[in-house]
Protein backbone atom coordinates (compact mmCIF):
# COMPACT_ATOMS: atom_id res chain seq x y z
CA UNK A 1 0.00 0.00 0.00
CA UNK A 2 1.26 2.98 -0.79
CA UNK A 3 2.08 5.94 2.35
CA UNK A 4 2.99 8.85 3.06
CA UNK A 5 6.65 8.84 3.72
CA UNK A 6 8.71 12.20 3.17
CA UNK A 7 7.58 16.21 3.11
CA UNK A 8 10.51 17.73 0.78
CA UNK A 9 10.98 21.77 1.60
CA UNK A 10 12.98 23.82 -0.85
CA UNK A 11 15.43 26.02 0.36
CA UNK A 12 18.21 28.12 -0.54
CA UNK A 13 20.54 27.80 2.44
CA UNK A 14 20.62 23.89 4.03
CA UNK A 15 22.67 24.86 6.92
CA UNK A 16 20.32 27.54 8.07
CA UNK A 17 17.46 25.15 7.59
CA UNK A 18 19.12 22.32 9.30
CA UNK A 19 19.81 24.60 12.04
CA UNK A 20 16.58 25.89 12.50
CA UNK A 21 14.86 22.12 12.73
CA UNK A 22 18.02 20.75 14.79
CA UNK A 23 17.39 23.60 17.05
CA UNK A 24 13.68 23.21 17.28
CA UNK A 25 13.23 19.99 17.18
CA UNK A 26 16.07 18.24 18.38
CA UNK A 27 15.97 16.38 14.15
CA UNK A 28 19.62 14.68 13.54
CA UNK A 29 19.81 15.85 10.23
CA UNK A 30 22.04 13.98 7.34
CA UNK A 31 23.74 15.21 4.37
CA UNK A 32 23.21 14.09 1.25
CA UNK A 33 25.68 15.98 -0.54
CA UNK A 34 25.96 20.00 -0.91
CA UNK A 35 22.54 20.72 -1.23
CA UNK A 36 20.45 18.29 0.14
CA UNK A 37 20.16 16.97 3.44
CA UNK A 38 16.98 14.84 5.27
CA UNK A 39 16.10 12.96 8.67
CA UNK A 40 16.46 9.55 7.98
CA UNK A 41 14.22 7.83 10.85
CA UNK A 42 12.05 5.41 8.93
CA UNK A 43 9.15 7.17 10.26
CA UNK A 44 7.81 10.42 7.65
CA UNK A 45 10.94 11.86 7.33
CA UNK A 46 11.60 15.85 6.19
CA UNK A 47 13.97 16.88 3.75
CA UNK A 48 16.02 20.00 2.47
CA UNK A 49 16.44 20.60 -1.04
CA UNK A 50 18.72 23.44 -2.53
CA UNK A 51 19.80 21.24 -5.69
CA UNK A 52 18.25 24.07 -7.86
CA UNK A 53 17.78 21.32 -10.84
CA UNK A 54 15.15 19.60 -9.11
CA UNK A 55 13.67 22.08 -6.20
CA UNK A 56 10.38 23.18 -6.23
CA UNK A 57 8.07 26.74 -4.90
CA UNK A 58 6.53 24.74 -2.39
CA UNK A 59 6.27 22.09 0.18
CA UNK A 60 6.51 18.68 -1.71
CA UNK A 61 4.29 15.98 -0.15
CA UNK A 62 5.61 12.34 -0.73
CA UNK A 63 4.56 9.02 -1.30
CA UNK A 64 6.42 5.94 -1.20
CA UNK A 65 5.23 3.04 -3.88
CA UNK A 66 6.01 -0.52 -4.74
CA UNK A 67 6.07 -0.09 -8.44
CA UNK A 68 7.09 3.40 -9.76
CA UNK A 69 6.59 2.80 -13.24
CA UNK A 70 2.58 1.54 -12.77
CA UNK A 71 1.64 4.16 -10.59
CA UNK A 72 2.90 6.87 -12.86
CA UNK A 73 0.74 5.56 -15.27
CA UNK A 74 -2.34 5.54 -12.99
CA UNK A 75 -1.46 8.75 -12.00
CA UNK A 76 -1.76 10.17 -15.41
CA UNK A 77 -4.98 7.92 -16.36
CA UNK A 78 -6.48 9.44 -13.18
CA UNK A 79 -6.25 12.63 -15.02
CA UNK A 80 -2.89 13.99 -13.31
CA UNK A 81 -0.25 15.76 -15.23
CA UNK A 82 3.55 14.36 -14.73
CA UNK A 83 5.58 17.85 -13.92
CA UNK A 84 8.89 16.15 -13.40
CA UNK A 85 10.05 12.56 -15.23
CA UNK A 86 11.50 9.69 -13.13
CA UNK A 87 14.78 10.59 -12.29
CA UNK A 88 17.28 8.78 -9.07
CA UNK A 89 16.78 10.51 -6.03
CA UNK A 90 19.12 9.74 -2.95
CA UNK A 91 17.81 6.30 -1.84
CA UNK A 92 15.65 5.55 -5.26
CA UNK A 93 14.08 7.03 -8.23
CA UNK A 94 10.87 9.67 -8.00
CA UNK A 95 8.59 11.69 -10.16
CA UNK A 96 6.89 14.62 -9.33
CA UNK A 97 2.67 15.01 -10.28
CA UNK A 98 0.21 18.03 -10.27
CA UNK A 99 -3.47 16.52 -9.14
CA UNK A 100 -6.25 17.72 -10.16
CA UNK A 101 -6.41 20.73 -8.23
CA UNK A 102 -2.90 21.48 -9.38
CA UNK A 103 -0.67 20.01 -6.13
CA UNK A 104 2.71 19.25 -7.07
CA UNK A 105 3.13 15.98 -5.06
CA UNK A 106 6.20 12.96 -5.84
CA UNK A 107 6.19 9.07 -6.10
CA UNK A 108 9.27 7.43 -5.06
CA UNK A 109 10.57 4.23 -5.12
CA UNK A 110 12.85 3.15 -2.78
CA UNK A 111 16.12 1.14 -3.23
Amino acid sequence: MARFNYVELPTRDIAKAKRFYADAFGFKINDFGPDYAATVTGDTDIGFNATGEHVTAHLLPVIEVDDLEAVRKAVIAAGGTISLDIFPFPGGRRFHFLDLEGHELAAVKSD
